[in-house]
């Protein structure tokens, strides 16, 4: 097996980043969803009732600062960009810090062999690690297990609960409610891998994957 993807999102709910390389911390990857949208009433907003939001593409700049469109997060146009979107003239981007960034564990991994057999894009499943040369429906059986990643040991807690993200075409943002349908009727409404970092070292696509 080997590390086939990385993937950061430095403002939840925007399009990602595709990187080479990452360090892998005990926070997970450096960046990931520091940036939130909030509304007036302080209420975070996501993609999965405002789509396009993922047509709006967040990366890192030097010193791993959250660009969006290649413009600081806090630029006065990130801002405007943002509330176009979302047709909400008080939405706000803030800056998060800690455990608040994250729905559920820190680090999402999904696999290639389980990605085929859902027959879907893989970035409705927003993983940060794509592992390739995986059979089938492998990673299901992994919970409980560590990986050896690169120079990193990541911690498989459980298989993740989906939501309504994964019906949204990333390109198109139409929806297609029947990609929900078939996780809940055929996969217990579970898909990937909620994760955490064991220990912290640089991971690269290409790298080696263990199951240990």
């Amino acid at each position: 097996m080997h590390v086939a993807e990385l993937w950061v999102y430095p403002v939840k709910s925007l399009a990602g980043q595709r990187l080479e390389r990452a360090e892998l911390t005990v926070d997970g990857i450096p960046g990931d969803r520091r940036v939130q949208v909030r509304d007036g009433d302080d209420r975070l907003v996501t993609a999965r009732t405002r789509h396009r939001l993922l047509g709006l593409r967040a990366t890192l700049g030097e010193g791993g600062e959250a660009l969006v469109d290649g413009r600081p997060w806090s630029a006065p146009a990130s801002l405007t960009a943002v509330r176009e979107v979302v047709a909400d003239d008080a939405a706000r981007l803030v800056e998060v810090d800690g455990p608040a960034r994250f729905d559920d564990t820190t680090l999402l991994v999904s696999t290639d062999g389980a990605v085929a057999a859902l027959g879907v894009d893989g970035r409705r499943l927003r993983p940060n690690i794509v592992i390739g040369g995986v059979e089938g429906l492998a990673e299901r059986g992994w919970p409980g297990r560590s990986l050896r990643v690169g120079e990193a040991v990541i911690d498989v807690e459980k298989v993740c609960t989906r939501c309504v993200m994964t019906t949204i075409d990333p390109d198109t943002f139409g929806v297609s409610p029947q990609v929900l349908r078939r996780i809940n009727d055929e996969f217990d409404g579970r898909f990937a891998l909620n994760c955490w970092v064991a220990r912290a070292g640089t991971v690269a696509v290409g790298d080696r994957v263990e199951l240990l």
